[in-house]
């Protein structure tokens, strides 16, 4: 009987062994949810990160910050809240999700995309009110499609949107695809293959604020804590303004 309980219990010390790799298992992945027109940046910054924190691996998740704040009220687990707006982090902060206060890292203006080389000549927000363009805007829920209503409303334009788009990468693609002839993004979103910005005047801008903000359900607060402060140092500061953000 003896015997049969060592042999069980070598057994079980043996998987275990095994599975956690020396008794120790791998530490969770340090997730960071941010909005999509930081795909580019934050991609950089991860790496910047990872080599400075070798036993953190940093798992970015984009969408548009409607549907990131949607997967936080609904309990996903979350270290770190990257918002394009002060309206959908204030959302996670009211629901208590926020571990302190969002500070806000980086500033983005708006541009109009067009296909590379612009084909249509389009030259400002006017050209997007004419019918024979075919021009789509984000879904009002998604920051940068109410900061486009606001530069159009600025402008006394009225431009019917083919379809409301769920995030700016979603837009970009289908005007690198020919699907759209134009639509309003960041400025940021317009340094990708196939596409060029226009710009719009500065009577019409409405500049994009980003805060960004440790969450309670995180499982390293240390961590996310550091992700934070990495975003807001000179170093995070440069890798952003290298993509076309502007300081906070």
């Amino acid at each position: 009987m003896a015997t049969r309980l060592a042999r069980a219990s070598t057994a079980v010390l043996a998987a275990l062994a095994g599975a956690c790799g020396n008794g120790r298992a791998a530490p969770a992945p340090l997730l960071v949810f941010a909005a999509a027109s930081l795909t580019a940046p934050f991609g950089e910054i991860e790496r910047a990160f990872e080599e400075r924190h070798p036993d953190v691996d940093v798992q970015c998740n984009f969408a548009g910050s409607p549907q990131l704040v949607l997967q936080i009220e609904e309990g996903a687990r979350v270290d770190v809240f990257a918002s394009a707006d002060a309206a959908n982090m204030a959302k996670v902060v009211a629901d208590g999700k926020a571990a302190g206060e969002p500070r806000r890292f980086a500033r983005n203006r708006l541009a109009i995309v067009v296909e590379e080389g612009n084909p249509l000549g389009i030259r400002g927000l006017a050209d997007l009110a004419r019918d024979d363009r075919k021009v789509a805007l984000c879904g009002p829920e998604v920051p940068a499609g109410r900061y486009a209503r606001q530069a159009l409303e600025k402008a006394k334009l009225t431009v019917a949107s083919k379809s409301d788009e769920p995030s700016v990468k979603a837009l970009v693609a289908k005007v690198q695809l020919g699907e759209l002839d134009a639509g309003v993004v960041y400025v940021t979103d317009c340094r990708t293959k196939g596409v060029v910005a226009v710009a719009i005047a500065d009577e019409y801008q409405v500049v994009a604020d980003y805060p960004i903000v440790a969450c309670t359900a995180s499982a390293n607060r240390a961590g996310a804590g550091a992700f934070v402060d990495f975003v807001l140092s000179p170093d995070g500061q440069r890798l952003l303004a290298g993509f076309g953000f502007t300081a906070p």
